[in-house]
């Protein structure tokens, strides 16, 4: 923990500043220690260079299993391709070239292949994850200058609200309890000008149809998330080349390969043998394991950017549905500490 993101952070039970004690410092950052807050005793630890505000056994640890396990996967970096990098920009609409030197607060940041692109376009990166898959994110990109790595809540962020020039959220919000609930929470996080950009499956018939994730889940995210593991990769294993040879079928197969319950890449992403299967591992996991799976209309979508009093307000398609929004200008002076 760099000893500047104390300027940030606020207790998350009272919302006081927080004093840092029995630090252990290792590389000129905090790698052990104590976050007191004053205002109510609340005392959160600081292990392995992480300030943590929640424990690791919560819905979430399905995840943290996840993305422990398979770290370096789905890193542009690590796989030769510009998959994450041509979503997120696609996806945010952001111009590389507005990004230097912003602060950006990342919510649901797994290993860390989002926050990849985020530190290559010179942001500040405040990377949160509910689950220890921060551990991961801190093994792919240690202890960068510019990114600060957080256990927490998307209920109960631990920040002085108002601080971000941007918000990102990809991959995250359906696998909460209350969606709209986290979205706010991730809204009131916005500086004044600053913009948001967040994603939600798509609630449609035609998803709920022909995905057996759905008729699945409700047994499989109970299932201890190393045997789950272990099932998913001998499902891999099997269905996944007969989903390849459905996929292939002239215009029907669109429709068929999503019956067969593991995630096919094949034909969508530039991904050799290996990792289209390693690829299929761990979004069939990440179907299975999650205790909340929550798909939204865009219309939904659309009512939640309006109710956070945003302007420039968007809902487009990229395979998800993307809403984009700004905090108006007029909100007075930037809060930012």
């Amino acid at each position: 923990m760099k000893e500047r993101l104390l300027e940030l952070l606020r207790c998350p039970s009272c919302g006081d500043t927080l004093n840092l004690e029995e630090a252990v410092w290792d590389q000129g950052e905090v790698k052990e220690g104590l976050l007191l807050s004053p205002g109510c005793g609340a005392r959160y630890p600081v292990r392995n260079f992480i300030p943590r505000f929640v424990g690791d056994d919560n819905y979430a640890r399905g995840f943290g299993f996840q993305w422990n396990r398979h770290a370096r996967t789905l890193v542009d970096s690590f796989n030769g391709t510009t998959i994450t990098a041509d979503r997120f920009y696609a996806g945010t609409r952001w111009q590389r070239a507005d990004l230097a030197g912003k602060r950006i607060l990342e919510a649901g940041c797994g290993a860390g292949r989002f926050t990849e692109v985020m530190l290559e376009a010179g942001m500040e990166v405040f990377s949160v994850d509910y689950s220890n898959a921060v551990d991961a994110c801190l093994a792919n990109h240690g202890l960068h200058p510019n990114l600060h790595l957080i256990q927490g809540n998307i209920y109960a962020l631990p920040f002085a609200k108002g601080n971000f020039d941007r918000v990102f959220c990809f991959g995250v919000l359906q696998h909460t309890p209350d969606v709209r609930k986290s979205f706010l929470s991730l809204a009131a996080q916005l500086a004044p000008d600053g913009s948001i950009a967040v994603d939600v499956y798509p609630r449609t018939f035609k998803a709920l149809l022909h995905y057996p994730r759905y008729l699945l889940r409700p047994f499989a995210k109970r299932l201890p998330a190393p045997l789950l593991y272990r099932l998913v990769c001998g499902a891999v294993r099997v269905f996944l080349p007969l989903s390849i040879a459905l996929k292939r079928i002239p215009v029907l197969g669109r429709y068929l390969f999503p019956l067969l319950p593991v995630a096919n890449y094949w034909g969508t992403f530039p991904l050799g043998r290996d990792m289209l299967r390693e690829w299929s591992i761990i979004d069939t996991f990440d179907w299975l394991a999650c205790w909340y799976d929550q798909p939204q209309k865009a219309s939904t979508l659309a009512a939640w950017l309006q109710e956070a009093g945003l302007e420039d307000r968007q809902v487009h398609r990229l395979g998800s549905f993307v809403g984009l929004g700004r905090r108006p200008a007029s909100e007075g002076s930037s809060h930012r500490a």
